[in-house]
């Protein structure tokens, strides 16, 4: 007789303000079944977070980091969460840019949850503090992984704020120089996921169809335009196998809704 098939639904979310919209989670939950969710750019400090929403929607465990108005990151879970406290403050900045768990599944699964910085509008370190911040977190990150590498179950996702793949976005063209798909970016980007990750989206989802998570809210009709970008991720360890993946598009037109949609993956466990 096969083995019982276990299998563990995660989803990421660029929420852009809990309390502004935290009705929209019973719609993400109900859309998705994750086991887990996290949260990015909760932009809600510690004191004033809702204590009551992650077991209202049926997220019995969570865990929060967050400061008021900006930044801030949240985990919801089915399962008991174990927070890991000895991760450093990335780029020396106490910012609420991540968390990292241990998710009690049958075999523990690590989790980290980061929203990396956005880098302002100038591509150039030396005019833009906002983007020498993005890439020396990216170098810090990327140095604090490969010298733990190899991890072995263990999930990162998040709001990346890159996109890194040709079609990734509208136009490789038009935004080679624009924040968020430089080749410095994608460089960066891909050495930290090299560290022995899995772009576990990209492992169902062919290289050469478009695939977005992100559209400005300039657009003043996003779906003609579809001008998008593939700025949130969920990458894996080789040894937890993606089955199903899902960017959950219809939450861009949602009430008050996020720039960003919501990316659910289901693994093999």
């Amino acid at each position: 007789m096969p083995p019982l098939r276990s299998v563990f639904r995660i989803a990421t979310w660029n929420i852009n303000s809990l309390r502004l919209r935290l009705p929209l989670l019973e719609r993400l939950r109900d859309a998705l079944n994750p086991d887990v969710i996290c949260l990015q750019e909760t932009k809600v400090p510690d004191e004033a977070f809702p204590e009551l929403a992650p077991a209202a929607l049926g997220y019995g465990h969570y865990v929060r980091r967050g400061m008021k108005s900006y930044n801030g990151v949240a985990i919801f879970s089915r399962l008991p969460l174990t927070l890991h406290l000895d991760w450093p403050e990335w780029y020396g900045k106490p910012d609420c840019r991540h968390l990292a768990v241990t998710v009690a599944t049958a075999q523990p699964l690590t989790v980290h949850n980061f929203y990396i910085p956005a880098g302002g509008d100038i591509a150039d370190p030396e005019l833009n503090p906002k983007f020498a911040h993005k890439l020396g977190f990216l170098d810090e990150v990327t140095a604090h992984f490969a010298a733990l590498a190899p991890l072995t179950r263990t999930l990162v996702v998040g709001d990346l704020n890159i996109a890194p793949l040709e079609h990734d976005v509208w136009s490789h063209k038009a935004l080679l120089n624009v924040v968020s798909h430089t080749p410095v970016e994608v460089e960066k980007h891909l050495a930290w996921q090299n560290t022995n990750f899995i772009d576990a989206p990209r492992a169902l989802v062919p290289h050469d169809r478009k695939l977005y998570s992100w559209w400005s809210y300039r657009n003043n009709d996003w779906k003609v335009s579809n001008r998008g970008r593939r700025l949130d991720h969920v990458w894996a360890t080789p040894d937890l196998k993606p089955v199903a993946v899902q960017t959950l598009e219809e939450a861009r037109d949602w009430p008050q809704s996020s720039d960003h949609v919501p990316v659910c993956v289901e693994f093999e466990i």
